[in-house]
């Protein structure tokens, strides 16, 4: 009873799986970024519909088995957002640009381009190249309106008493190299970071100096001083 159990909630979990990610375009626009077994690495970098044609079966079943497998440690990166859409939203005035990209080493997969390049590409290729928003209005887009937002009130600008967090770029040249295949491809056009006043990438590499610091809300900053 119970293994007919689980085999029906399986049915039922690839069934409803397939008909949501058909209405957003198929598994082939699922990439695998990341996975923990070494028996899967394989897999990483792949489309889903790629990865069932290769184990013969149906691209929902082939998704429960990784799961499973990999109890459920898996990253991956999705192709449904609208080109138009994200381009309406970085003219608003305000609206920041975040990105979820995460910290990793190559020897933990494949993650999304945008954990390297989010930044240079809204410079390079909407701001410069495209001309979506003004160089001006990108830059305050990542440091002075998100920091207001987030009411962190010592970063963001330039200013006597914030902290020199700073990034020297080339307007002419900054952009992103990152893809899925290869998203370890740094990006062009940066020649030093600065945080906290001591420079952590100069020349375009890295210094090992580590100044960073976890950044607090301005209330909670108050009650900590309380």
């Amino acid at each position: 009873m119970e293994l007919l159990r689980g085999e029906e909630v399986r049915r039922n979990a690839q069934a409803e799986s397939d008909a949501r990610t058909q209405a957003q375009g198929g598994w082939g626009r699922i990439v695998i970024t990341s996975v923990k077994e070494a028996r899967n690495k394989w897999m990483e970098g792949l489309d889903l519909s790629m990865i069932a044609g290769r184990l013969g079966k149906r691209e929902p079943e082939v998704v429960i088995d990784i799961l499973i497998d990999e109890k459920m440690q898996v990253r991956i990166a999705r192709f449904a957002m609208s080109e138009q859409d994200l381009v309406e939203a970085l003219r608003h005035p305000k609206t920041c640009v975040v990105t979820d990209g995460n910290n990793a080493v190559p020897e933990e997969g494949k993650p999304h381009p945008r954990s390297v390049g989010t930044y240079p590409r809204v410079l390079g290729r909407y701001a410069r190249d495209k001309g979506v928003i003004s160089m001006e209005e990108a830059v305050k887009k990542m440091t002075s309106l998100p920091a207001r937002r987030l009411g962190i009130r010592d970063r963001g600008l330039i200013a006597p008493g914030y902290r020199a967090d700073l990034v020297a770029f080339d307007p002419e040249k900054i952009i992103d190299r990152a893809t899925y295949d290869d998203p370890w491809q740094y990006p062009e056009g940066i020649f030093a970071v600065f945080v906290n006043g001591l420079p952590v990438v100069w020349e375009g590499e890295m210094t090992g100096k580590r100044p960073g610091m976890p950044l607090r809300h301005e209330a909670t900053q108050r009650k900590s001083i309380l």
